[in-house]
């Protein structure tokens, strides 16, 4: 062996040598040399798994939006002209028992038409291409109300360039007949509509899950590189006494861990490579993505293959310094530490006081510097127990005194080195604080869901909105909806936004409705997916998503617009208390928000949009036998938009078609005990138009998005624990190793085995209790500021929390269990033996 002299000189060659040869001596280091490369390994390798799969987020973002924008248009800002390469583009989305479908119709005006990416051609007339995951929805015994619903013929799937996700329900299909006035006309796809930021709840939820994750990760990486420090120590020893010097020992060492970290990259990106291929099946936040969406980018990449091994031996030369490896022996040089507790306080500190700013703000707003200081807070708070550990360990077995011989054993074992469990036990500290604090964050919020829609869904009742052609066909649907199974109500009017105008005819709302507003008539709605922004383009007369032409609203007056609803005499009795009614009367409404309307006085059914040409008057004169007459409670069945109707016109006084972009409201009340009444409603409402739009708070997506994330990280955590407690039996059994002569002279002087075996599992409760102590302070601590942040109530998942110290108590029991063997092996007489 060719070790070099003492005195050498030091420079990357001698570094090369020497890390060759600590590389060596751990591959051939023989059973037990191999068993702790392949143990710090594994650790390794899964961190690094995590890590890239962290690094893959950007990347997979990227992919997903790539998709979803490809194979969209919203509409334009100067809608083409019908030729050979145009369609007219509708959305047809539907939810069938809470899940979300993406449908498109297309009716095309040309031999060429754009198609979207993922399909050959475009459907022929009845027929639809649909995703995988759909077609197997459809073809399932469960898809038979779904198949009702979607009355076409399926003729192809579309391809992976057209979804999003593996599992994502998507379909376009081409109807026979499609309204005239329905979606809007494009000649190509891709948007450059950008989609709207997270909200708070979420941003908070995604960076607590990621450092939830990843401390307790990098914890374990700097545990499993010191496995073996022991049997390593005497190797270097006995290097020693060959002539290496001291530096060149912590050489050979580095390279020992260097060995064992290599390992675990190759071992960690081939876990990774694995893994992703379990990417399809999982859904997070109506999030799925291909498993090629998984990569991580090439600069993460590159720094986790570089950061890593030179953090092992980085980590092996600082646990080095505190030893001195003589020919020997080794002589650990360093004082008893005596733990100050100033600095370990003031990292949790820190952490606290960067929190503290953000949760007493109204509101949180998502940008940069809010996210760093919010990761970087629940790193310091986190990473701040960890550092009270051994300080509070010490604390408390300083004190302890007495007690029957195991628990003596224990303490004093503790007393005299209590480092390597404190290290072990710091991982568990820091995955139970973070798993308590993103489960506090997911139950308030899931809370916070399940009461709004509880509120707002409370009565059984769904509506829904599209444009709207006359009104015998409306009467047509809302016959057809109260004939449907579980109906107990069914109302609904045309309705369309009207301008007053001033003595001179002139429009008195200047430039009108601006052109990028997402609401209907003025109010608000959800639609079917939950956003709030109907599917079929941000306002409900087809108006462009896309719109860049940047008019604002600043001659726009919501004061001196007026909206005018349509409908038989028995429909607007649903709306307010008319006196009496025949067809042919007009009405008009008192209410606070506008004046009421003079009999006499004009409104313009063709108001202006946008800063536009304004296009030609439509004035209507209202007669002067109009009535004034009050708006019904919106809580009396009214639906969403009573309470913003002006004038209630009758069909033969009115004809909706003189109406610019008459819109159809319909509300539908149900029966919950009727078996699937609402997936009834949907069909009945696809059938009268697949382009309505439904809004409702009937189905509460969050809940299940928020259960399945809380059963990932619950998961996840005792995966780490399980991880954390292997280190924590690999750290006893050196130990029981490096005192095995003690337990030979303490079996040969009669003490029983039962009574070493207690102190094993005192000596690994002990640690292992306080820090679950730390553990559930901090965990409370981080979750109600992140509750504040989002303005939610302080809930506590006590079933987490004493599932986590449920498992706690397990990890403790499994390492006395396993750490019994070896104890008694060692606790023999041959060990008093000395060659």
């Amino acid at each position: 062996m060719n070790v070099p002299a003492n005195g050498a000189r030091s420079g990357p060659a001698v570094w090369a040598r020497d890390l060759a040869m600590g590389m060596r001596f751990a591959a051939g280091g023989g059973r037990e040399g191999w068993i702790r490369t392949a143990l710090t390994a594994l650790g390794v390798a899964l961190g690094v798994a995590v890590l890239l799969l962290g690094a893959s987020v950007p990347s997979l973002t990227s992919a997903w939006h790539g998709r979803e924008k490809a194979r969209e248009n919203l509409g334009q800002e100067h809608e083409p002209r019908p030729s050979d390469t145009t369609l007219r583009y509708a959305s047809a989305d539907t939810v069938f028992h809470g899940a979300q479908i993406r449908g498109r119709l297309v009716r095309p005006d040309g031999a060429h038409p754009p198609v979207p990416p993922g399909i050959r051609r475009l459907p022929d007339p009845g027929r639809m291409l649909v995703s995988p995951a759909l077609k197997e929805l459809l073809d399932s015994p469960d898809g038979k109300l779904l198949r009702d619903r979607l009355a076409y013929t399926v003729s192809g799937v579309i391809g992976d360039e057209g979804l999003v996700g593996p599992q994502e329900l998507t379909f376009v299909a081409r109807p026979v007949t499609l309204r005239e006035g329905a979606g809007y006309r494009i000649d190509h796809f891709g948007k450059e509509w950008e989609s709207p930021p997270m909200r708070a709840p979420v941003v908070l939820l995604v960076i607590m899950t990621c450092v939830a994750l990843m401390m307790p990760v990098m914890v374990f990486i700097g545990t499993s590189l010191r496995f073996g420090t022991e049997r390593r120590e005497r190797r270097l020893a006995a290097l020693r006494l060959t002539g290496a010097d001291v530096r060149t020992t912590r050489r050979i060492a580095s390279g020992e861990a260097l060995f064992g970290a290599l390992l675990g990259l190759a071992g960690g990106a081939v876990l990774f490579l694995g893994g992703r291929q379990f990417a399809s099946p999982i859904t997070l936040w109506d999030v799925n993505v291909f498993p090629s969406d998984v990569t991580p980018g090439p600069l993460a990449a590159a720094a986790v293959a570089v950061l890593l091994p030179a953090s092992a031996v980085v980590v092996t030369l600082i646990a080095q310094r505190g030893i001195t490896v003589e020919p020997l022996g080794v002589v650990r040089n360093r004082p008893p530490l005596r733990r100050r507790l100033l600095w370990r306080l003031s990292l949790p500190a820190a952490g606290t006081a960067l929190l503290l700013p953000l949760s007493w703000a109204e509101q949180w707003r998502d940008t940069g510097l809010n996210t760093v200081r919010l990761a970087a807070g629940a790193i310091l708070l986190l990473f701040g127990v960890t550092a009270l550990l051994p300080w509070l360990v010490d604390a408390v077995v300083g004190r302890l005194r007495g007690g029957p011989v195991p628990w003596q054993l224990a303490v004093r074992r503790l007393q005299l080195s209590s480092g390597p469990a404190t290290r072990t036990v710091g991982g568990i500290t820091v995955a139970v604080a973070g798993a308590i604090a993103v489960h506090m964050l997911m139950t308030g919020m899931q809370a916070g869901y399940a009461h709004a829609y509880a509120v707002s869904g409370k009565v059984p009742q769904v509506g829904y909105w599209g444009g709207a052609d006359d009104w015998p066909r409306a009467r047509q649907g809302l016959t057809a909806l109260r004939a449907t199974p579980g109906v107990t109500d069914a109302r609904g009017v045309i309705d369309a936004l009207a301008a007053r105008t001033t003595e001179h005819g002139a429009d008195a709302s200047g430039h009108g409705t601006p052109d990028n507003d997402t609401s209907v008539n003025g109010t608000s709605v959800n639609d079917a997916s939950g956003t709030g922004i109907p599917s079929n383009g941000p306002s409900g007369n087809g108006t462009s998503g896309n719109d860049t032409s940047g008019d604002d609203a600043s001659g726009y007056d919501p004061a001196q617009n007026a909206t005018v609803a349509v409908a038989d005499c028995a429909e607007l009795r649903r709306l307010a208390k008319l006196p009496s009614c025949r067809n042919g009367d007009v009405f008009v409404t008192r209410h606070r928000s506008k004046a009421a309307l003079s009999p006499g006085g004009t409104l313009n059914l063709n108001p202006p949009v946008g800063r536009g040409t304004p296009p030609p008057p439509r004035p209507w004169t209202i007669p002067a036998t109009v009535r004034s007459v009050p708006l019904l409670p919106a809580g009396d069945g009214a639906g969403p938009f009573a309470a913003s109707y002006d004038v209630l016109a009758t069909t033969a006084a009115l004809d909706p078609a003189r109406l610019q972009d008459p819109t159809l409201n319909l509300t539908v009340g149900f029966d919950r005990g009727t078996p699937d009444a609402l997936e009834h409603i949907r069909t009945t409402a696809a059938h009268i138009d697949p382009t309505l739009t439904e809004y409702s708070n009937q189905d509460n997506p969050h809940d299940q998005q928020l259960s399945s994330v809380r059963n990932g990280i619950f998961v996840a955590s005792v995966v780490t624990l399980l991880l954390i407690g292997a280190g924590l039996i690999i750290s006893t059994v050196e130990q029981l190793h490096e005192r095995r002569r003690l337990l030979s002279v303490l079996d040969a002087f009669g003490t029983r085995r039962a009574t070493l075996g207690w102190s094993v599992l005192w000596q690994t409760a002990l640690p292992v209790a306080l820090g679950l102590v730390l553990a559930l302070g901090c965990g409370l601590v981080l979750g109600t500021l992140l509750l504040t942040m989002i303005g939610s109530a302080v809930t506590v998942d006590w079933t987490v929390v004493a599932g986590m110290a449920g498992i706690g108590t397990g990890v403790i029991l499994f390492v006395t269990a396993l750490s019994l063997p070896p104890l008694w092996r060692m606790m023999r007489p041959e060990g008093l033996r000395t060659e």
